[in-house]
Formats: C-alpha cells, sequence, structure tokens
C-alpha cells in the first residue's frame, strides 16, 4: 500500500517536534513513518527519501514523537484499567487509588530524571576541565598485568585447554545458554546476575531497576553513519513521556514558564573491539581474538581477572555510568571515555543501561544476526526496528553470514595444530584429546580438497558441500559439536597464542626470553577462527547457500580459496520481521521496491507493507535530467529506445566498438565545456575504465597535409578540466584521488593539480592545445568507493554522468547459482499456490494431484521473469546510488546525463527514484553534439 499523506484529510496533523520549518516531503515522510509505528502488528514501511532532505532527521523526529505518544498512551491505559478493575467501589476509594497511581509514576520519573540531570552537570563540568587542560589521567595497565610482569610463564596454565564435556558443566567454560553469559563460569554469571548484567534481574536493588520499556532499534552500515545519526538525534527536544495531566498537577513543574522536555534516552551497541579498555586484551588486534580472551577471562580457572570487569564492588560506578550514559545522548567514543573515566568495561556495563534506554544504536552485523543479539541481550520482540541505509540490506545480510578460507591458511592452520600438539598432546584430557584431532581431520579433508581443485582445469565454480569433507572420514564429525567445541574452549585463541607466543621467543635474545607474558599479536593470521566461520557456514541449510571455489590471481604461490554465499536473505531476517512491532526500511536510493517484498518479506500480506518515495526539496529548475541515446540526432519517429548504427549501447557485446567510445569521449568532452567546476563520470567496471581511457590516449588519425595530428581525446579532456581516475584498490588511494579532485575545483592552480594520476600520452608530435582548465573531471566506477558514502555536493558534483547499465556478471558462478534459486523458489511458490487453489475448490484429492503434475509453461515463464527482475534490479539499485552523489541539499543544482539508449524505455526509467522521473528532460533526440546547448537553463 502507498503510504497516505496529512493532504488526504484523513489523517490529523501532528506536531513532529522538527527543530526546522519541515518542507512537505519531510511532512509526508513522518507521518508515513509515523503511521507505520502506530499500525504495529508486524507492518513494515519502505520508505525513500533523497539524500540531502533531511532523512534521518525526519526518522528521528516521527519515531520519537510516536514513541512518547505511545507511552503516554500507556500510562493513561493503566490509569483506566486500574479505574475499571475497581468498578463498584466508592468514587473515593477509585479516586484515592489513581491518585496514590500518578503520585508513584511521578516520583519515579522525577527521581529518574533528576538522578540523570545530576549526570549531565557532571559531565559539563569535566569537558570544562578538559578544555581547560585539566583531563584526568586514566592508567589503563591492569594491576594483575604489573604483577606478572617479568615472572615466567606458566605454558600450561595460559594455552593448555580446559576440561570439556558434551554436559558443559561450567567449569570447562561451556553452557551452550543463548544469552551472553553463556560461555562464562559460574561464578561470574551469579556476579553478574548481583549487580544487574546477567540474565536475571532478581539481585539488582529496587532502588535501581528499571522498568524495560518499548525501543526503537536504530541500525546503519557503519559506525561513522551511526555517530552522524547520534549527532542529529541531539537537535530536537521532545515533550515527556507521561501525560500532559500529570506534568500539569506536578507542583514541580507549575511554576515553569517553558514547556517540560525530556533528554532522549540513546544507548550506542557495539562490539568488544570497539569498547575494550583493557590494553592487554585490546590491542589482540582482531575481534575473534579478543571476543575469546575476553571471556576466558571470566572462566572459574583463569589465574588473571580483568579488573575493568564490573562486580560486587564497583557497584556504583556501573549504575553511574547507567546513568552517565542515558542522560548524555553518547556515541561510541563518548561510551569508550565514560568507561576509562569510571574504570569499567563499556562493553558489559552497558548492559544495564539497555532497560531505560529509548533508542538504541548499532551497527548491520550486531541487529542482523541472531547470535549476536542474543550475545548484546536484545530482545525485538515487541520493539521497533529501524533500518537505514537500507539499500543494500540484502547485502548486508549475506555478508553477514559469509564465510571464506584459503588453502594457504588451512596449510597453516595445520601446522600450528602440529605445533600445538606436539607440546601439549600428551597433557591433553580424553575428549580433548578426540576435539583436537577431530579439528585436525576437518581441516586435512578441506586442504585436500583444494589441492585437487588447485590442480584442475577452470579458475572459479560451484563446490559440491557433500566431498569437500569426504575424505580422512571427516564426514562422520559432528560439526555441530566440533564447532561448539572450538568456541567454549577457546581452542583457537589458545593455540594461536601459544604459535605466536613460540613465534616471539624464537625471535628474541635467549636473556629476554620467557619474562614477556603471552598474548596473541594482531600480527599473527586468526586462521583458526577463519575455519571456525567456514565450519558454521556448512552447517547453514543446503538450499539457502552455495560454496564456491576461486583461484585468486597473481598469488604467488599459487592459492584456491572456498568462499560461502548466502544466497536468499528470507531465512536470516525472518526472524526480526517476525518479532519487532514494526520495521522500517528506509534510504536515499531505494528504488526499486520489489525485491525487499519478494526476498525479505515474501510471505507478508500486501497490506502489511506501506511504501512511500519521497521528491526532493529542490526546485525541479535546479535539476536536468538527461538521456543521451546517440551519438547523431534521432528522428522523433525512430524513437529514442531504438538501435541504430549511431546508438550509445555499452552491452558487453557492443562496449568495445571504438568509434562509440570516441564518441562517448567527445560527448563528455561537450559537457566538460559547458558545466563549470566539477564532472563525475560513473563507468561499469575498472576493466571498461581502463579499457576507455586507453581508446582516448590513442592517437586520432593524421590531419590532412600537415606533418602533427590531432591531440587526443584524452588530451582534449586535460585542456578543459584536471583529470583524475578512481583507483581499483585500499580506501586511502581513493581518499587521495578524491581530496586531489576537490582541492583542483575549490583551489585551483595548487599543487594538485600536476601531481594527479594521468595516464601520460604519446610523445608524438601533436597540435598545441589551448589550456583553458575550469574545475575537475573524475572518471569513477558504478560501486566503486566514489559511488557510495561521498558528497559530491554543490561544486563537487554539477554534472553526473552514468555510462551505460552497470549489469553484474550473469555467467560468474555466483550469479548462477542467485538466478537458479530464484526461478526455483519462485516456482515453489507457485506449486504451492497451485495446491492449495486446488485442495480449497475440488478438495484434498485434487490437491494432490496438482502436487504432481509438473510447473505449467506459464509458471515457468513467470520464474524466469522474477529472476531477470533481480537481476536488473540489481543493477539498478548501483545507477540510482551514483546518482544520488549530486544533489546533497535544497540550493544545490546539477545535471545528470545517462549515456545508454536503454535508459529511454520504460522498463528502465520506471527504476529510478520518483524524484529523478519526476525531473526527467524530455529532449533526448539531440545527440552528443548538442549535449552543450542542453545545459544551457541549468548553467
Amino acid at each position: 500500500m502507498t503510504a497516505p499523506t496529512e493532504k488526504d484529510g484523513e489523517n490529523p496533523p501532528i506536531d513532529f517536534h522538527h527543530p526546522y520549518t519541515p518542507y512537505n516531503v519531510q511532512l509526508d515522510f513522518m507521518r508515513a513513518a509515523y503511521d507505520v509505528l502506530e499500525k504495529g502488528g508486524g507492518q513494515v514501511g519502505i520508505l525513500e527519501s533523497p539524500t540531502g532532505t533531511g532523512k534521518s532527521l525526519s526518522l528521528i523526529c516521527a519515531a520519537l514523537t510516536w514513541l512518547r505518544n505511545h507511552k503516554r498512551s500507556r500510562y493513561e491505559a493503566t490509569f483506566s484499567a486500574t479505574a475499571e478493575g475497581m468498578k463498584g467501589e466508592p468514587d473515593w476509594m477509585i479516586e484515592t487509588a489513581l491518585r496514590r497511581k500518578r503520585d508513584e509514576l511521578m516520583k519515579t520519573w522525577e527521581e529518574r530524571e533528576e538522578r540523570l540531570e545530576k549526570m549531565r552537570a557532571r559531565e559539563r563540568l569535566m569537558e570544562e576541565r578538559a578544555r581547560a587542560g585539566k583531563r584526568q589521567r586514566v592508567d589503563g595497565e591492569s594491576s594483575d598485568h604489573s604483577r606478572r610482569k617479568g615472572r615466567e610463564i606458566d605454558e600450561e596454565a595460559e594455552f593448555l585447554v580446559d576440561g570439556w564435556g558434551d554436559g558443559g558443566d561450567g567449569d570447562g567454560g561451556g553452557g551452550g545458554g543463548d544469552d551472553f553469559t553463556s560461555q562464562l563460569s559460574k561464578e561470574t554469571r551469579d556476579l553478574l546476575e548481583k549487580v544487574g548484567l546477567g540474565a536475571s534481574k532478581k539481585g539488582v536493588d529496587e532502588d535501581d531497576e528499571v522498568e524495560d520499556e518499548i525501543k526503537i532499534y536504530y541500525t546503519s552500515r557503519t559506525h561513522s553513519q551511526l555517530t552522524q545519526f547520534i549527532s542529529e538525534l541531539r537537535r530536537p527536544a521532545f515533550p515527556p513521556s507521561l501525560p500532559h495531566s500529570l506534568l500539569a498537577s506536578s507542583p514541580s513543574r507549575k511554576e515553569e514558564s517553558s514547556p517540560a522536555t525530556e533528554t532522549v534516552k540513546q544507548l550506542p551497541l557495539s562490539s568488544r573491539q570497539k569498547l575494550c579498555i583493557n590494553p592487554t586484551v585490546a590491542r589482540l588486534g582482531s575481534v575473534s581474538a579478543i571476543n575469546d580472551r575476553c571471556t576466558e577471562l571470566q572462566q572459574s580457572k583463569s589465574k588473571t581477572k580483568c579488573s575493568f570487569m564490573p562486580n560486587a564492588d564497583t557497584l556504583k560506578q556501573t549504575h553511574q555510568f547507567r546513568d552517565t550514559v542515558l542522560a548524555t545522548v553518547p556515541d561510541i567514543e563518548d561510551m569508550y571515555r565514560i568507561g576509562k573515566q569510571l574504570q569499567t568495561c563499556p562493553y558489559y556495563a552497558s548492559r544495564t543501561a539497555i532497560p531505560g534506554a529509548e533508542v538504541i544504536t548499532l551497527p548491520y552485523p550486531l541487529l542482523l544476526q541472531k547470535s549476536a543479539r542474543e550475545a548484546l541481550g536484545i530482545k525485538l520482540e515487541g520493539n521497533v526496528v529501524i533500518i537505514d541505509e537500507a539499500h543494500n540490506i540484502m547485502d548486508a545480510v549475506a555478508n553477514v553470514y559469509a564465510a571464506e578460507i584459503r588453502l594457504s591458511e588451512l596449510r597453516r592452520a595445520r601446522q600450528m595444530l602440529g605445533v600445538y600438539v606436539k607440546r601439549f598432546g600428551k597433557k591433553l584430557k580424553g575428549e580433548n584429546r578426540v576435539m583436537v584431532a577431530q579439528v585436525a581431520k576437518v581441516v586435512e579433508s578441506l586442504t585436500e580438497w583444494l589441492d585437487g581443485a588447485l590442480k584442475a582445469k577452470g579458475d572459479q565454480g560451484i563446490a559440491d558441500t557433500n566431498t569437500l569433507l569426504k575424505s580422512r572420514g571427516a564426514d562422520q564429525i559432528n560439526l555441530y559439536k566440533l564447532i561448539r567445541y572450538i568456541q567454549e574452549s577457546k581452542l583457537a585463541y589458545k593455540v594461536e597464542s601459544y604459535v605466536s607466543h613460540t613465534e616471539e621467543q624464537d625471535q628474541e635474545p635467549s636473556h629476554q626470553k620467557t619474562t614477556t607474558p603471552a598474548k596473541a599479536t594482531s600480527s599473527s593470521s586468526p586462521v583458526l577462527h577463519t575455519l571456525v566461520s567456514f565450519l558454521t557456514a556448512l552447517t547453514n541449510l543446503s538450499s539457502e547457500g552455495r560454496i564456491f571455489y576461486e583461484k585468486p590471481k597473481q598469488t604467488n604461490p599459487p592459492d584456491i580459496k572456498l568462499s560461502y554465499l548466502l544466497l536468499s536473505p528470507t531465512h536470516a531476517f525472518s526472524s526480526i520481521a517476525s518479532a519487532a512491532r514494526a520495521v522500517i526500511l528506509a534510504g536515499g536510493t531505494m528504488s526499486p521496491f520489489e525485491d525487499y517484498r519478494a526476498h525479505l518479506f515474501p510471505m507478508l500480506p500486501q497490506e502489511k507493507i506501506t511504501t512511500l518515495s519521497c521528491g526532493h526539496v529542490i526546485p525541479s529548475s535546479n535539476l536536468c535530467v538527461w538521456t543521451l541515446a546517440s551519438t547523431r540526432p534521432v528522428a522523433a519517429a525512430t524513437g529514442n529506445n531504438s538501435t541504430t548504427p549511431d546508438a550509445f549501447e555499452f552491452s558487453f557485446q557492443k562496449r568495445s566498438d571504438r568509434a562509440m567510445v570516441r564518441q562517448l569521449g567527445l560527448a563528455i568532452l561537450n559537457i566538460c565545456s559547458v558545466v563549470p567546476d566539477g564532472v563525475v563520470v560513473f563507468f561499469p567496471s575498472y576493466g571498461y575504465l581502463d579499457e576507455v581511457v586507453g581508446v582516448w590516449q590513442s592517437a586520432e588519425p593524421p590531419v590532412q597535409n600537415g606533418g602533427t595530428t590531432k591531440p587526443t581525446i584524452w588530451e582534449r579532456l586535460e585542456a578543459k578540466k584536471v583529470v583524475f581516475r578512481e583507483a581499483k584498490g585500499g580506501a586511502a588511494s581513493s581518499d587521495d584521488v578524491l581530496q586531489s579532485y576537490t582541492q583542483a575545483i575549490l583551489s585551483p592552480g595548487g599543487p594538485s593539480e600536476g601531481d594527479t594520476a594521468k595516464s601520460s600520452a604519446s610523445s608524438a608530435p601533436r597540435e598545441k592545445t589551448k589550456t583553458t582548465q575550469t574545475g575537475a573531471l573524475l572518471l569513477s566506477v558504478v560501486g566503486g568507493k566514489m559511488s557510495e558514502g561521498i558528497n559530491f555536493s554543490d561544486r563537487l558534483g554539477r554534472c553526473v554522468v552514468i555510462v551505460g547499465l552497470p549489469y553484474p556478471n550473469i555467467n560468474s558462478p555466483d550469479w548462477k547459482a542467485r538466478i537458479e534459486y530464484i526461478e526455483s523458489t519462485a516456482l515453489a511458490r507457485s506449486q504451492q499456490q497451485q495446491e492449495q487453489n486446488e485442495g480449497a475448490v475440488n478438495g484434498d484429492e485434487a490437491s494432490t494431484i496438482a502436487k504432481d503434475q509438473k510447473p505449467s509453461a506459464t509458471a515457468i515463464a513467470a520464474a524466469k521473469q522474477a529472476a531477470r527482475d533481480f537481476y536488473e534490479n540489481a543493477c539498478m539499485r548501483a545507477v540510482n546510488q551514483s546518482i544520488g552523489r549530486a544533489i546533497r541539499h535544497q540550493g544545490d543544482y546539477a545535471a545528470i546525463v545517462l549515456v545508454d539508449r536503454r535508459f529511454g524505455t520504460e522498463r528502465i526509467r520506471g527504476k529510478l527514484p520518483g524524484w529523478i522521473r519526476g525531473a526527467w528532460w524530455r529532449e533526448v533526440r539531440r545527440g552528443a553534439a548538442g549535449v552543450d546547448g542542453g545545459f544551457e537553463w541549468v548553467f
């Protein structure tokens, strides 16, 4: 269903407490989000609001306004229920009971707000002291570590795995429970429960107990995006969650001249890697090593305890941490700082703040993975989930469950196990010896399979999961039990720590040996942790994922890897969609919407899904969108989407046409002649970008009756603008290119203009090119770093050019598997629907007959169309994300040029965002030579 707006007249206006005067598109967006949350019952909202329209602030205002209204209505409902329950009693008795209930509620609220206000005052005072240079020095080294320094390491105590059995009695660190304390010792679990950090809250003092209220779980892709969201969360002010009548009757509120407000109680959650304040653990580097070492320090047999772990002696600091966090709207860096100041672990102490929090922010992996939610104590039942930047949510789910392992890593793992068993093999207890041997068998079986695949022909393909563990009897091993053993015994951490320790000992002078505490350095490859992740992937349903093998290029010695790909996010996402009160998927470029319905909520009725595509806040005159379909003007009768000899079509079969590539260069040259400042061009792939640049740098045909040749297209582009290319590689190189590109536009004449990574042309004599550089040209790739998360606002992006449609390689093994899975799933659903229909009309016998029938031609055609739509939608999401780099705020303006005849088709155009379709410029038949005239009314 499409979201209703206030203009429909059906909905009364709502004060969303927006800190500014909202635009109409913001009001529509907030109303749609509010209605989804209000309906509840598993409602889903898929909401699109272009970048630059204040999407994050609109989400905040809609969600927090609804939450405070919902809380007030719940309080009022409890009063009504109390009065209804005393029906028939004297009026004075009912009034007395209601007054007592109101007074208790008001007292609790005021005491909490007073306590939080004290924490805010304390934080302000500390900030003032820090600005004055009086920052308190915090010594992070644990006293245990100081006492151990200089003492010889007891290798058995440090590295030998403890006794382990199926029961996981706590003595060996087992447990197997679902909550985050399941891997801790019984003593530690009991202690955590007393402090209010365990699964049970029975030991918490009643004065400090906080009611577990309805929450909003907000997630985004990166910590930087979450930090930006939290900074936006500090802008608006919302009224208290108590009923207005209750506040009006409070003596402490009667003398206030301004309406009361209540600070939003927000809690950021993250991994130990981000929050660990124990330096001896934090410096281990990898997430797996930090997790294993942290939980090991809580074991009952551990001689060394973490001094930062909350306990009964630090109850005051733990509660102070909770109140400070709920009072100050902190980000992850603030959480880390508060933990260090109070000398209490923010990772564990944050559990005490969960019940009282209204908004909990966390990155994708912590929300999307069920085991991570359980480890953090997150309960989605009855709560709200908001997923921002949700255009890549399906890829994010796949990435959370993805795993890979290389042959070189398996060989390293076998070597490490050999070193460990040589040292401790005779001291391992019976069950441990059996389990370690099973780990070795699994490693050897995978190694043998990959050795064979490495010698075979073919660089990539799909692996048969039934053959991966066929050798050495590894297919008889219970993988679930083996994975649990590795996790609970901390075998991976202990093996890698011991090997790292021995390697360091071999490198140190003899007089320094055994004087430094053992540690797994961050440089050591956590190969056994990688093995656990891959084995976990092997236990997933075979129908939902595939194992692929691939031989990476340019590796010495030759290597090969196995990768697990989750083909469908449906099952993984269903635990979220089925539990939450409501789910909102929001993003700047959510179009096309069909995939979210089909692959995230396939069983949800249509009336439970609300979609909205907002317009932009810019006036229509600030945006010019144009399809460039041909190198020459196209006759009206021909149509811009027809195939002509001069058509721009950058399909895989036609994109290598050198004449078309040269015409593309001339079109971009014309654009650069008219468009000031920055022009960003997106190509389908890095390989094709290299191919195009090669053509542009090649010599033009010689000039008649002359001894010189024309300047190349590349040289002519350089004469117009400073040219930059996005490099395929790490973020550092892309950041350098972006910085130089920015400087060339905003500070022309700087040193960056001469230092660009431009390929030099031939040194043959050429016609001299007059240089009149204005601005810069950036050649980028759809799906690269420049196409997502980069802000090309104002002068940095006056024109965005999309060259071709960046379809994925349909012949790659992973896309073949995806297409096959979608077709088979669509056929299965069609067959199931047919059986249900036949059974409803003609009874069970007809349903059984329908089950045995082959799929109809219509069903097969529909399944193939579903697969084609998914393939095309993946392409269009990438295009839409690149287009969204240009317009970033209300005063911005830009041109968007889509170079390919296929952009003129109704099917492709219908998958562009609404704000692009609404700004479509109809004059599309003037050809490459007419590009410059098309922008006169914009620039």
